[in-house]
């Protein structure tokens, strides 16, 4: 900055660089928040400050126990599971009543509610591929993995023996089994799962993604997925929405290929945005925010 040449800027807002990517306190990356962003003299002249120290601390957050984070993913991972599976098992019953695009709107619109309504308590995973993808890469702690993948595996089991009672006998209709090559139906769920975590890490990750919309945007990567693979493989991106029904109806053809394929791709997808993500006039990668928060 020049002597006498004060750099008028608009207030801080979202997305404004200057912050370190990880803070000392170590939380996921789903649960900072995009109205209390971290300022500097980058964001603010130097003069509307009573001392020239740059304040880059995250405030503090509310402490949300494991357990209050668990069970809000188990209830979140039970109404995906019940929708997105009760969509073509519906479909099976009353002879294709809901059609392709049908259960491609409800997968999403049961990703968009779940997220809007969890994701500031768990950060509304949902997926054990996307927990892994975002431990992989420092945006979530390792030691909360293991509990997260088993409220997310009990919740889809759970979800699916419902489905099971309610609509015995078609539950079969929900299993996503592949109707191509195993070749096929593995690239083909890689690349849907790469496009969704490629989403979802923009969204859930980076400042200068519009976080408010984070809901509407994986809801509609869910449903693009979908109407493109659903005819082919099902269209699942989640082990546990392959997982639950298999279990529940005693299907598991070809079952491998939705535990691997959205993994690797999820890895992929993530990986793939943290590289081209926007970095700042420094060279930092901007702070990462509460992205599934208003």
């Amino acid at each position: 900055m020049e002597t006498g040449t004060p750099n008028v800027s608009a207030p801080a807002t979202p997305g404004t660089p200057g912050a370190p990517l990880f803070n000392a306190a170590r939380v996921d990356s789903l649960s900072y928040d995009r109205k209390s962003m971290p300022r500097c003299n980058k964001c603010m002249p130097l003069e509307s400050w009573a001392s020239p120290q740059c304040f880059t601390e995250m405030p503090k957050l509310p402490d949300i126990s494991l357990a209050r984070k668990l069970g809000a993913e188990f209830v979140g991972t039970f109404i995906l599971i019940f929708f997105a599976t009760a969509a073509p098992i519906v479909n099976q019953k009353y002879n294709g009543a809901e059609t392709l695009i049908g259960n491609a709107g409800c997968a999403g619109l049961a990703v968009m509610i779940v997220i809007l309504s969890t994701g500031h308590i768990s950060g509304a995973h949902l997926n054990p591929s996307l927990t892994l993808a975002f431990a992989a890469f420092r945006h979530f702690p390792w030691a909360h993995v293991p509990a997260y993948i088993t409220a997310q595996v009990s919740a889809s089991i759970c979800a699916s023996f419902a489905l099971k009672g309610v609509f015995h006998p078609f539950l079969s209709g929900g299993v996503t089994v592949p109707s191509v090559t195993t070749a096929q139906a593995f690239f083909i769920e890689f690349i849907i799962t790469f496009n969704l975590l490629f989403v979802v890490t923009a969204v859930a990750t980076d400042t200068r993604a519009v976080g408010e919309l984070a809901g509407i945007a994986v809801g509609a990567a869910v449903m693009l997925n979908i109407l493109v693979a659903g005819p082919s493989t099902g269209g699942s991106m989640n082990p546990v929405r392959t997982l639950g029904p298999a279990v529940a109806a005693g299907n598991y053809r070809q079952i491998w290929i939705y535990l691997v394929a959205p993994t690797a791709g999820a890895l992929l997808g993530s990986a793939v945005y943290t590289i081209v993500k926007l970095r700042d006039e420094n060279g930092e990668t901007p702070c990462q925010v509460r992205s599934f928060r208003r």
